[in-house]
């Protein structure tokens, strides 16, 4: 008799790549090594920070970190392509740049625009003493 391989299958094997956080696009063609998916990547987990962690941001908060990241990585580009032709841009390329500023601006309004804070008390007023003598230490 042959020993079967006894698998374990995890949520993860069941979700979206983009769901459990492997891909950042549906499109696995795509080099998710590049400088503005690097970028894009970035944006969201800076947001994602500023919201306080993915542990409490909702499905749909998700959905306009990922949206809000996006359009702040196209208005970065068209930036550089602003600066690259000095400074100069079309009457297109302005409305272009215009909607999509405040489009993002109505999405981070949306998200709410100020930083929410991450509890950082220490456990206990003892913890909190050892904190403050290692650091008086170094």
């Amino acid at each position: 008799m042959v020993a079967r391989k006894r698998t374990t299958l995890s949520m993860q094997a069941f979700r979206a790549a983009i769901t459990n956080g492997s891909s950042l696009f549906t499109d696995h063609r795509l080099d998710e090594r590049s400088s503005w998916a690097r970028r894009f990547r970035d944006l969201i987990a800076l947001h994602t920070i500023d919201l306080g962690g993915d542990e409490n941001l909702s499905e749909a908060e998700k959905a306009l970190v990922r949206r809000s990241s996006m359009l702040t990585l196209q208005l970065e580009l068209m930036e550089s392509r602003f600066a690259a032709n000095d400074g100069e841009a079309t009457a297109h390329q302005l409305k272009l740049y215009q909607t999509t500023s405040n489009t993002l601006r109505r999405l981070l309004e949306s998200l709410g625009l100020q930083r929410r804070a991450k509890d950082i008390t220490p456990p206990s007023v003892d913890a909190y003493l050892r904190g403050q003598r290692l650091e008086a230490t170094e």
